[in-house]
């Protein structure tokens, strides 16, 4: 499929579950679920939902009978880096070192513009394949890598946000830019790509150490000429890193006044991890309503910290949920609510399946701005849709065999559950091929 809606009519039936407010903050009286369900699909827009007695679709519509599955919003994926694909899993680093190690000579090679369409096609292959249907990525500080994403996302009719990331110092030869050609570089993609079809361009610093001052105004004046574009950078993931951005700007009050002061903060911003925030920060964040993405995989995997989610949920943050690849250990965003829920453990909180559910549905989509259009089922709600088994593999069978409420029969999916817990997808309206193996 390439491009926006389509105009075909769908009814899709099993079971259904979706949200009428934020269970982290309001309770579970705002899930809706339905035994039997149904979702009515028009013009690639959910046009209706609800108890599957209670609709008369039009004869002949095309009709999907998926029993005790469960049909819910599609998986919304807020910060990962798609140029790190072919090196996800790479061992034993801390973040610095795992970046110049791993991270910085594979970014090289999409320059190549042939290497680029190839990962941007695995990507989009294993995360579709995963169940996510939307997603906020980074680049690399090639225009070509840019172009391989948003080409890719486009034929797939996807609902996709990416930038070209800049860094103009602290990184390899091959990997930096300058302040003036990332905003020319970013400038040209941005009026590329923006607002075309189901994309989104997303102004991307990488982080503070490895932009310039000149580099961050130049970007943060970018913004400023284009605000309905996201911003997306990283902020306080290590204890290091820290330090290393108080060395490089000993005249900031705190790290996210490295990015303030240069006008990289406001509603429209993405920050990463922001795990070591000071109390300054949130209020900052918090009085701009900026979005933050919990990175839980990629936290535990690079040893970064405990994310405080209830604490800086009960404070209004706005927080979605994120695999990070490839500092993020799977594509999957089922694993990446059940490292959300370990973390949470630790931190003394035991998340709701409801809670986890809605951190990477409607969480993410509001982080990215986009809530009016994904993360939901609804009506008026693009239908990017997944269907989940719950019982797809043997070991959550049985335990799904034991449950007595619907809760006790998603946990086991979202605890153990992968790609073969993915039964369909679909994206805005239209079934998804399966990957090919």
């Amino acid at each position: 499929m390439t491009g926006g809606m389509t105009n075909t009519t769908k009814l899709i039936l099993g079971q259904t579950l979706y949200f009428n407010g934020n269970p982290l903050t309001e309770g579970l009286g705002v899930v809706e679920h339905y035994r039997h369900g149904a979702v009515l699909v028009e013009g690639g827009k959910i046009s209706w939902v609800g108890p599957a007695d209670h609709v008369a679709p039009p004869i002949g519509v095309e009709t999907f009978h998926y029993g005790e599955k469960l049909i819910m919003a599609g998986f919304v994926d807020a910060h990962l880096h798609y140029p790190q694909t072919a090196m996800i899993a790479s061992w034993g680093k801390r973040l610095i070192e795992w970046l110049n190690t791993f991270t910085f000579p594979e970014e090289t090679r999409f320059g190549d513009a042939q290497y680029a369409d190839l990962i941007a096609k695995r990507y989009f292959d294993l995360a579709v394949g995963h169940g996510t249907t939307s997603m906020c990525s980074y680049a690399t500080i090639h225009p070509e890598s840019v172009n391989a994403f948003f080409s890719e996302g486009q034929r797939r009719g996807i609902r996709a946000y990416a930038g070209k990331t800049c860094m103009d110092r602290n990184a390899p030869d091959g990997l930096r830019d300058d302040a003036q050609s990332s905003y020319d570089d970013s400038k040209a993609l941005a009026e590329k790509w923006h607002g075309k079809d189901r994309l989104g361009y997303v102004i991307t610093p990488r982080f503070s150490p490895t932009s310039s001052p000149e580099q961050l105004e130049a970007l943060g004046a970018l913004w400023a000429e284009k605000p309905d574009c996201l911003m997306q950078t990283h902020i306080s993931e290590q204890l290091e890193e820290i330090a290393w951005v108080r060395q490089l700007f000993p005249d900031a009050r705190d790290y996210l006044d490295t990015y303030e002061r240069y006008g990289l903060l406001g509603k429209n911003a993405v920050y990463g991890h922001a795990i070591h925030l000071t109390e300054r920060e949130k209020a900052r964040l918090l009085e701009t309503g900026a979005g933050l993405a919990h990175c839980p995989t990629s936290n535990t995997f690079i040893g970064s910290g405990v994310f405080d989610l209830k604490g800086l949920s009960d404070a209004g943050q706005n927080i979605g949920l994120a695999t990070d690849i490839g500092g993020g250990s799977s594509f999957s965003m089922l694993r990446t609510m059940a490292a959300a829920y370990e973390i949470g453990q630790l931190n003394g909180t035991a998340l709701h399946p409801a809670e986890l559910l809605w951190l990477a549905t409607c969480g993410s989509a509001k982080v990215l701005h986009a809530d009016d259009l994904i993360g939901n089922l609804a009506a008026g709600m693009e239908a990017d849709i997944v269907v989940l088994d719950l019982s797809s593999t043997p070991a959550i069978a049985q335990r799904h065999a034991e449950a007595d409420t619907i809760w006790e029969s998603i946990f086991p999916t979202i605890m153990m559950g992968d790609d073969r817990a993915i039964s369909d997808v679909f994206i805005a309206g239209e079934l998804a091929p399966k990957p090919v193996a």
